[in-house]
């Protein structure tokens, strides 16, 4: 089985030996940029399982590097942000990332987020199956969405997210369950649950008609997020329109 590549993207050389030493003895194939083009650059070509994204870098900063991904790629990005920049998190997952680590971070820390957002990548396509609801067509082996017949660009964690409430719709998730069941949190890890609010509103954004007025995701009041109720049918796998 080959291994899992990931791009990780620091302008600081130590920091990236650090990850790459952590994540080479994990068992992954690491490479490393020490700027945003060199980043671009080797993510187009090199198609890595994960990214690590550094922000604040030379030539082209992180939020670029991740806006330019964005237009081709849904590969998983998590971020490397300041301490305390509440800012520049929700300008980052607002861009695409789908996670981030606040530095000063632990490697330990970063190893266990990228483990857990493969996990939640990497599915069993044999054993699943296209289901509709409503105007949406859900194949969870091609892990692609249909809206009246058109494809909607998700990243992995949106696919994952919409995934998990509209296969129990009508059920309301905290953001902590959330947080548990598609980023791998430990129920009792606290962790900033704005990373959820984010990928709703993307979510809606791409899914909704009208997402100031959302009539799939719905809020929970004093819960967390829902999807509205409906019984998936299955399909057969659609052409992309």
């Amino acid at each position: 089985m080959d291994k899992e590549k990931i791009l990780v993207v620091d302008d600081e050389a130590s920091i990236r030996q650090i990850v790459e030493t952590r994540l080479k003895l994990a068992g992954y194939e690491v490479v490393t940029a020490a700027d945003g083009q060199e980043a671009l650059d080797k993510a187009l070509s090199l198609s890595p399982d994960l990214i690590v994204l550094d922000i604040m870098m030379p030539r082209v900063d992180g939020f670029e590097v991740c806006r330019e991904i964005r237009k081709t790629m849904m590969t998983p990005i998590i971020m490397l942000t300041a301490k305390g920049d509440i800012t520049d998190r929700i300008a980052a997952l607002e861009l695409g990332a789908d996670d981030y680590v606040v530095k000063p971070f632990s490697p330990r820390e970063l190893e266990a987020r990228i483990k857990a957002v493969l996990r939640r990548t990497h599915t069993d396509v044999a054993k699943q199956a296209s289901l509709r609801i409503d105007k949406l067509v859900i194949d969870s082996g091609k892990r692609q969405v249909l809206k009246d017949g058109k494809k909607v660009k998700l990243t992995e964690m949106e696919f994952n997210l919409l995934e998990l409430l509209a296969m129990n719709s009508g059920r309301a998730y905290s953001r902590s369950e959330i947080l548990h069941q598609v980023w791998g949190y430990r129920l009792s890890q606290y962790s900033d649950t704005r990373v959820v609010d984010v990928h709703i509103s993307r979510l809606r954004s791409k899914l909704e008609d009208d997402p100031s007025s959302p009539e799939m995701i719905l809020t929970a009041r004093g819960t967390g997020y829902m999807f509205a109720q409906a019984t998936p049918v299955p399909v057969e796998t659609p052409s992309v329109g």
